[in-house]
């Protein structure tokens, strides 16, 4: 049976609080030399000393790496890779005495991810763990979601926005509109200057794809416009193929490519 060794010591950083390590190999004191350096860094650690206890360990608890000896008995270390890669996508570093290229290359095709010649330094061993762990957990951790940014209050001319609460002020008197002249009226104010198509004002008011139907959209400008009608000074002009709003003291009709100033 596996021995288990759980280190609870404070300091591990983010790759390894609560990283479980399995080290497998048949030769004690190495285990028991990389278990030492590993729980100095903050690792829990499991230890096996051939394959057929190393997978017995795999199926009986949560291991996030193994290091694994390609030279052992009853279960060899490829033996094991390839039996752990049917079934397991943790990452495995191969620990062994053999240095030909053959082995590596073997071992890598069999699905593992790093190679370790011994004699090897066991700082380099915890350095490679901890590299292994940070790119497989957390640069695959999908970013945190961006808090939805709600617009600022837009005011143009007497005209006041307030996406936050969907309402319109008109000189701090609140205007009564339905939900389809707020969507094209915050529209227009959230892009000032900006020319949009009967097309874009329809799918954007409406969610649905534009057909041919100009009144539609005249209809509701010219509700928008009868309720800023009394606006000193300033008055309203919607385009027949194209609309925007920008601030003006006063608005002149230049035919199809008229804006809407507010």
């Amino acid at each position: 049976m596996g021995k288990q060794v759980v280190n609870l010591t404070s300091g591990g950083d983010k790759q390894t609080v609560n990283r479980t390590v399995l080290l497998v190999d048949d030769e004690a004191e190495i285990v028991e030399l990389l278990q030492i350096f590993l729980e100095k860094y903050g690792f829990r650690t499991l230890i096996a000393l051939d394959g057929e206890e190393a997978w017995a360990l795999l199926q009986q608890h949560k291991v996030d790496l193994a290091v694994v000896d390609i030279m052992m008995p009853r279960l060899g270390g490829m033996q094991l890779l390839r039996r752990l890669r049917a079934e397991y996508k943790l990452p495995v570093i191969i620990l062994s005495a053999k240095n030909q290229d053959s082995d590596k290359i073997l071992g890598l095709q069999l699905g593992a991810d790093d190679f370790v010649t011994k004699p090897f330094n066991p700082l380099e061993v915890v350095a490679r763990i901890q590299a292994m762990l940070r790119r497989t957990y957390e640069f695959n951790e999908p970013a945190p979601p961006l808090a939805p940014q709600t617009p600022q209050r837009v005011s143009i001319g007497p005209l006041t926005l307030d996406p936050a609460e969907f309402t319109v002020y008109k000189d701090g008197e609140m205007i009564l509109l339905t939900a389809l002249e707020y969507k094209l009226l915050s529209l227009l104010m959230l892009a000032p200057g900006r020319i949009f198509t009967k097309k874009q004002l329809f799918e954007h008011a409406w969610s649905e794809d534009y057909y041919e139907d100009a009144n539609t959209i005249m209809v509701h400008l010219s509700r928008l416009r009868a309720k800023s009608r009394t606006i000193p000074n300033s008055r309203y002009i919607f385009a027949r193929s194209a609309v925007s709003a920008t601030s003006s003291p006063a608005g002149r009709s230049s035919g199809e490519e008229a804006q809407a100033f507010c």
